[in-house]
């Protein structure tokens, strides 16, 4: 098995999520269709898709992050909610999620293990 590759979120509006998207990640997409926008984020992606039902029941994907106080006030000032409240959960690890403006879950981790070597 590898490691996370890809992460897509269902979003009714695809250029205003494109927009946003881009401010939380500070980054433009490096595929931009009417049918998919993909953002390359650390080595991994996030894809966006039209027309679909986003949810705050499914999965919650985790983004590092080495702030976690300060990435999730500043997403919360693009617009999104917080779901949880930044958490500590263990060993120094602190996580967090917000709903984005189109109904999904997004979330923060800080996670002083994480080994980027280990990333493949």
């Amino acid at each position: 098995m590898l490691g996370l590759r890809t992460v897509i979120y269902p979003v009714a509006d695809l250029n205003a999520a494109s927009a946003w998207y881009q401010q939380v990640f500070q980054t433009t997409p490096y595929f931009d269709q009417p049918f998919y926008v993909g953002f390359s984020i650390g080595g991994f992606e996030l894809g966006l898709v039209p027309d679909g039902q986003p949810s705050r029941d499914g999965q919650v994907v985790y983004w590092g992050t080495l702030d976690i106080e300060s990435e999730v006030e500043r997403v919360r000032t693009l617009g999104a909610h917080i779901v949880a409240p930044v958490t500590d959960v263990g060993d120094g690890i602190r996580v967090a999620s917000l709903a984005d403006p189109f109904g999904n879950v997004l979330g923060f981790i800080e996670n002083p293990l994480f080994d980027k070597a280990q990333v493949r």
